[in-house]
């Protein structure tokens, strides 16, 4: 089984806790001989879902959205980018250099191409900005490529 991750990034500690752990309570519906995850390892739920998906026994593949990617993430996240990055399977690439909204869509559309179930992490509401995770799950949608919804009951992004 090949899932894939999206989701809101900067969630509050307590949303944290209850999107993990029901992070792993999906990855753990897999046999991990079967499992792979696949991610674009941003901080937050793509980075808890890849390591979710290691921890269990499955496989994680990367998809980096552009050249630049890593720097336009935070600092405190590149040790832990680049322990994921380095422990990926596999690594897809748009070929794009800036790290933009257009780059992470791009990226996004990879990974739903090459999935059979996307995660969400969504409360449910537009994007923000082009690329977001209502834009990703919209693709889904369009693509005919199932999807399943995360948010804790009575979570809030801010």
């Amino acid at each position: 089984m090949r899932l894939g991750i999206t989701g809101h990034r900067g969630l509050p500690e307590d949303v944290e806790q209850l999107v993990r752990a029901a992070l792993v309570a999906v990855v753990e519906q897999y046999p991990p001989t079967d499992l792979v995850g696949v991610s674009c390892i941003a901080d937050g739920p793509d980075a808890w879902f890849a390591q979710a998906v290691l921890d269990h026994g499955g496989q994680i593949e990367a998809v980096i959205p552009a050249e630049a990617y890593r720097e336009s993430l935070p600092d405190s996240h590149h040790a832990t980018y680049d322990e994921l990055l380095r422990r990926a399977s596999e690594v897809h690439s748009t070929g794009l250099k800036e790290s933009n909204s257009e780059a992470h869509q791009a990226g996004s559309e990879i990974l739903v191409g090459i999935v059979d179930l996307l995660v969400a992490v969504w409360d449910g509401q537009p994007a923000r900005g082009y690329g977001g995770t209502a834009d990703v799950v919209a693709y889904a949608e369009r693509t005919g490529v199932p999807h399943s919804v995360i948010w804790p009951e009575g979570a809030a992004r801010d």
